[in-house]
């Protein structure tokens, strides 16, 4: 079958600051730019990858109704409708990984009664990450 696209959704996270948020996703969580375009003047868009899973970012663009969670709240834990899941091997380290770069700790990564060892953060553009892995 070539020539056939696989189905995948890959979440696009709008930002201000767009190359400081490429620089704070690769020190947080080792993520690598698959590709990128526009400059801070211009706004950027770039596509990351940590370990195969893929996210975008990109500069708000308030004409395209693209908002950053800065724009839509002024509140530290309210300003997005979304909240990203990251399945890893070690959640501690990639918690603390991505709070040396610059996250702040929402709840501390600890087995829940439901299965999963998992902590929340923020990072600085005010998108909420829970890191973890089910409990086997």
């Amino acid at each position: 079958m070539s020539g056939v696209v696989k189905t995948s959704i890959s979440p696009m996270l709008p930002v201000r600051r767009g190359i400081e948020a490429i620089e704070f996703y690769k020190a947080a969580f080792g993520a690598w730019e698959v590709f990128s375009a526009g400059d801070e003047n211009n706004g950027v868009v770039a596509h990351m990858s940590v370990g195969g899973a893929e996210f975008w970012i990109a500069d708000e663009a308030p004409d395209f109704l693209n908002f950053s969670p800065e724009s839509l709240s002024a509140e530290f834990r309210s300003g997005a409708t979304v909240r990203m899941v990251m399945v890893v091997e070690d959640p501690d380290a990639m918690f603390a990984r991505a709070v040396a770069a610059g996250a702040e700790a929402v709840w501390p990564v600890e087995d829940k009664d439901y299965g999963w060892r998992v902590g929340r953060l923020v990072d600085p553009f005010g998108h909420h990450w829970e890191i973890g892995k089910p409990l086997k």
